[in-house]
């Protein structure tokens, strides 16, 4: 089963990358863009078959691992 987990900063922590990306894409003529922020995006491929496992298990991933839940937030996104 493949799981895709998107993981965000908090709307009130700021985002240095995404504050580059948008500087960047002003100079290139993008200027009606009001903000852009980064974040990070996971497949996970597991063997386990059962959904509810299987989003407890990425749940508990991202709680331990992916995510660093002071200055993001996670949301699974797909169960396939």
């Amino acid at each position: 089963m493949k799981i895709s987990v998107i993981i965000t900063l908090k709307k009130d922590v700021l985002d240095p990358q995404g504050k580059v990306i948008h500087q960047t894409l002003d100079g290139m003529g993008f200027d009606d863009i009001n903000e852009v922020r980064q974040g990070k995006y996971f497949e996970i491929d597991t063997n386990e078959t059962d959904k509810k496992k299987a989003k407890a298990k990425v749940e508990e991933m991202c709680k331990k691992l992916l995510t660093n839940l002071v200055i993001e937030n996670y949301k699974i996104i797909d169960l396939k």
